[in-house]
């Protein structure tokens, strides 16, 4: 999994250091949503029921370099 040196960073956060590297290639390839943000970077979600919650994962415009992981917790589900 490519990532940025920013997700590096953030992945030491205490609420980040247990999301699982499946979880996220989960969403990348099984997303429930997907939003591509002016930035060009998109945002894409899943539920995770081994933690209860959605996921959201950031990718870069080539749609593999994961920038951002983290529990959504303003998503709502459909």
């Amino acid at each position: 999994m490519k990532t940025t040196e920013y997700f590096g960073y953030t992945r030491n956060r205490a609420d980040r250091q247990n999301i699982k590297e499946e979880w996220i290639q989960h969403v990348i390839d099984n997303p429930e949503k997907e939003v591509i943000q002016s930035d060009g970077r998109i945002k894409k979600w899943a539920y995770i029921p081994d933690a209860g919650k959605y996921l959201r994962v950031i990718l870069l415009e080539d749609r593999e370099t994961v920038h951002n992981a983290f529990f959504d917790r303003s998503h709502k589900e459909k």
